[in-house]
C-alpha cells in the first residue's frame, strides 16, 4: 500500500524491466501523469542502462525538486542492487526511503506452489545468487556448505541462474548433494506466462533444456519442491498460460481485467473505442422538463454517468426523480444507478434492447407515457420504434458516441501476427467495428472472440471474425464464464 501510494504521487518513475508495463501506466491516473524513465538490465536489449548511469539519474531527478520512485521487480535490497543506489544517494546527500517487496526467491516459488520452509521439510533458506559463476572459481559461495543445506532439511534458492545452471549443478554435486534431491526451475515466476520444471539435481539441466524455460528464472534445491503436487494452486486457474485481449474503454476496462487475471490471464488492454460526449444541450433542456416523463430509460452504464453530470450541472440531485420510473437494459447500467441511490423498476431477464422492450411491454400501462431515453449516436433503433408501437411518446436524446481509440494497437497487431492472442474480449458491435479498423481484417481475422451477447456476435460474424464463445448474459462475470468454457 506503502509503494502504491508513492507511485500514484511520484512525478517521475525510474523502473527496470521486470516491473508489468500497468504497474507504471496507471501511475498517477486522474493527476498529472509522471515522467517514466526506464532503466532495464537485460541481456542484448539496446536500451540496458549501466547501473552509474542509473544512479546519476536518481541524483539529477531529486535535485530538480522532483518527487522520485526508484521502482524495482522483487525486493530492492535483496540481488537488486538497491543498496548500492541508496549509497549513491547518502553520498550526493539525497533523503530517501525504502519499501520492501517481496523478493522473487520466496514469490515465484509460492507462486509454483513451493514453500521455502515447511515444518518438517525444510527449517531453513538460503538465497544465493548464480550470476557469480561457480565455475570460474574464486568467489564468495560456498557450494559445500550450500549442498549440505539442500541435502538435509534446508531449501536453497538460486537467482539469475538460467545461464550458470549446469555450472550450479555441477558444484552443488561436487560439494556433495546427492542426485535424487528434488529441484525446480521456476522461469517468470508470479506472471501468467510463468512456466515451472520438476526434476532432480541430476535431471534439471537437461529437463530445463527440454522445457525451453528461461530467464527470468529462480532455482529450487530441496524437499520442499515436492509439496508442488499439493499447492500449486497459480497454474491450475482456468485461465492460465492464456493472453487475453480487452477492448473495451480505459476507463470501464478495470474490472474485465481484474476478472481475467484472478482466473490467471494474462490480460492485454487495446481500448478500441472512447467516449465522447456529444453538444449537452438537448440532455439539458431534458432534465429542465424531467417532471414531464414518466419514465427514464437507459442501455448503458455512460448514458448514466453522463446523464447524471449534466443533472448536477443543473443543480439538480435524485430528488428530481420521484415518482418516475427508471428502466435499465442489465445489471451494469442497473447497478451505475444504484450508486447513485436510485434502484430501479424493470431489468429484463436478456440484457438487450430487444429485453427490456418485452419487459416494458409486461409491465404494460406505456400508452401516451412520455419517455426519455438517454442513449449513444447511431444506437440500433429497436427500442425507440418498439416502444412507440405500444403507444409511449419517446423523446431519443443523444449523449455521446464512440469513437476509436487503438492505443496499443501496433503491438496488438504484432501480437496477433505471430499468433500470441488466445482471445479477444468484446462488448459492443462499436468495438467490433473499432477492432477490425485499428489492426486490420487480416489481423482481426486471425483472431478467436469471445462476445457480452447476440448483437456484437451478429456484428463479429458480419465482419467475418471467428466466435469461439458469446457469454449467457451481458455482465463482465458472464463474459469471463464463457472464456473459461472456451478453453
Amino acid at each position: 500500500m506503502r509503494a502504491r501510494e508513492l507511485i500514484d504521487n511520484a512525478d517521475a518513475i525510474v523502473y527496470d524491466a521486470l516491473v508489468p508495463l500497468e504497474v507504471v501506466r496507471d501511475a498517477g491516473e486522474g493527476a498529472s501523469p509522471p515522467e517514466l524513465h526506464y532503466v532495464g538490465k537485460r541481456g542484448g536489449d539496446k536500451r540496458s542502462a549501466s547501473q552509474s548511469d542509473i544512479s546519476a539519474l536518481l541524483v539529477e531527478l531529486a535535485r530538480q525538486g522532483k518527487r522520485v520512485v526508484r521502482l524495482k521487480g522483487g525486493d530492492p535490497f535483496v540481488f537488486g542492487r538497491g543498496g548500492e543506489e541508496a549509497q549513491a544517494l547518502f553520498e550526493a546527500n539525497v533523503l530517501f526511503e525504502v519499501v520492501p517487496g517481496v523478493t522473487a526467491g520466496i514469490a515465484a516459488p509460492a507462486y509454483a506452489g513451493i514453500p521455502v520452509t515447511h515444518r518438517g521439510r525444510a527449517t531453513s533458506v538460503t538465497l544465493v545468487t548464480g550470476h557469480e559463476d561457480p565455475g570460474k572459481g574464486g568467489g564468495q559461495t560456498d557450494w559445500i556448505a550450500l549442498a549440505r543445506l539442500a541435502g538435509s532439511g534446508g531449501t536453497v534458492v538460486v537467482y539469475m541462474g538460467a545461464k550458470t545452471l549446469p555450472s550450479v549443478v555441477q558444484s552443488l554435486l561436487a560439494g556433495g548433494l546427492e542426485s535424487h534431491v528434488p529441484a525446480a526451475a521456476v522461469s517468470r515466476g508470479t506472471h501468467s506466462a510463468q512456466q515451472t520444471v520438476v526434476a532432480t539435481v541430476e535431471t534439471i539441466v537437461d529437463e530445463v533444456a527440454r522445457g525451453g524455460a528461461g530467464a527470468p528464472m529462480v532455482v529450487v534445491f530441496g524437499w520442499t519442491v515436492l509439496l508442488r503436487d499439493e499447492l500449486a494452486w497459480a497454474e491450475r486457474r482456468p485461465l492460465f498460460g492464456k493472453s487475453v485481449v480487452v477492448t473495451r474503454a480505459t476507463q470501464q476496462a478495470g474490472t474485465l481485467s481484474r476478472l481475467l487475471r484472478e482466473q490467471g490471464a494474462r490480460v492485454f488492454e487495446m481500448p478500441a473505442t472512447k467516449v465522447a460526449r456529444l453538444d449537452s444541450a438537448g440532455l439539458q433542456a431534458a432534465i429542465a422538463r424531467l417532471s414531464e416523463y414518466q419514465w427514464l430509460v437507459f442501455t448503458s452504464q455512460n448514458a448514466v454517468n453522463i446523464f447524471w453530470e449534466q443533472l448536477l450541472a443543473a443543480s439538480r440531485d435524485a430528488r428530481v426523480l420521484a415518482g418516475i420510473r427508471v428502466a435499465a437494459v442489465g445489471p451494469g447500467t442497473a447497478g451505475a444507478l444504484l450508486e447513485r441511490g436510485i434502484i430501479v423498476d424493470v431489468v429484463p431477464e436478456r440484457f438487450v434492447a430487444e429485453g427490456l422492450l418485452d419487459a416494458l411491454r409486461e409491465r404494460g400501462a406505456l400508452e401516451e407515457a412520455n419517455m426519455l431515453y438517454v442513449t449513444a449516436e447511431g444506437a440500433r433503433d429497436v427500442l425507440r420504434a418498439g416502444l412507440e408501437e405500444l403507444g409511449a411518446r419517446v423523446d431519443v436524446v443523444e449523449a455521446y458516441r464512440s469513437v476509436r481509440d487503438g492505443r496499443g494497437a501496433d503491438r496488438l497487431r504484432r501480437e496477433l501476427e505471430r499468433g500470441a492472442v488466445s482471445y479477444v474480449t468484446v462488448t459492443s458491435a462499436s468495438a467490433v467495428r473499432a477492432f477490425v479498423e485499428l489492426v486490420g481484417e487480416e489481423a482481426a481475422k486471425s483472431a478467436r472472440l469471445v462476445s457480452i451477447g447476440p448483437a456484437t456476435t451478429a456484428a463479429a460474424r458480419e465482419a467475418g471474425l471467428d466466435v469461439a464463445a458469446e457469454a449467457e448474459e451481458a455482465t463482465m462475470d458472464s463474459l469471463v464464464r464463457a472464456l473459461t468454457r472456451a478453453g
